[in-house]
């Protein structure tokens, strides 16, 4: 199955252990020396409709992705977390 890096927005990503649903991909992670992807983002959740700003972001590792759907996308781990856009992740 090919997969475009813009039709990754349509896929939702679940976890295959428990079935927690994180939301649609937002971002992908590049490391542009090597052209691989590194990690995939789910954007954090609007709290109070946008007014009280959002929910920190997701972030899957590449390594923690298992399948691939048409329109799902499985994983086996709970995700990294960032503090906000544009930071560095952490546990």
């Amino acid at each position: 199955m090919l997969c475009r890096v813009s039709e990754l927005r349509y896929k939702e990503i679940i976890n295959l252990t428990d079935g927690s649903r994180y939301g649609y991909v937002g971002d992908a992670e590049v490391d542009l020396e090597t052209g691989q992807v590194r990690a995939l983002v789910v954007p954090g959740r609007l709290r109070l409709f946008g007014l009280l700003g959002r929910e920190e972001d997701r972030v899957f590792p590449w390594e923690s992705v298992r399948r691939f759907g048409e329109d799902i996308i499985l994983v086996e781990t709970a995700p990294l977390r960032h503090i906000g856009r544009g930071t560095s992740p952490r546990n």
